[in-house]
């Protein structure tokens, strides 16, 4: 598919993230809270519940996913030379895996006991 023609799926993609991220970030903002002051321990043992490590690793997925979405629009929007957009784009997909893959797997080295 050619990037002229992937607009549609880009601002669907966009849309479902930002949708999806509304009920995750209210977690992570409940959590982070929840466990201010609490021992390492304890931090530990609520990431190894199933349920808040699936919400976790669903948070590290969608959210960074939606914030190269919003930096690829803005970079297309205001970037005009071909090679600085292009390079742009390409630090911006590597910055955000980068975080997700970092956030992944510091979760699931705890979840599975690491």
């Amino acid at each position: 598919m050619s990037p002229d023609k992937s607009g549609t799926t880009h601002f669907w993609y966009q849309r479902a993230t930002a949708i999806a991220n509304v009920p995750l970030v209210i977690f992570l903002l409940w959590f982070i809270t929840s466990h201010l002051g609490a021992a390492r321990a304890d931090v530990v043992a609520s990431i190894q519940d199933p349920v808040i490590a699936a919400l976790l690793v669903l948070s590290f997925i969608s959210i960074p996913w939606h914030m190269r979405l919003g930096m690829q629009m803005v970079v297309e929007d205001y970037v005009q030379d071909a090679r600085t957009l292009h390079g742009l784009l390409l630090l911006n997909t590597i910055f955000t895996v980068f975080v997700g893959v970092a956030a992944l797997y510091a979760i699931l080295k705890i979840f599975f006991g690491a």
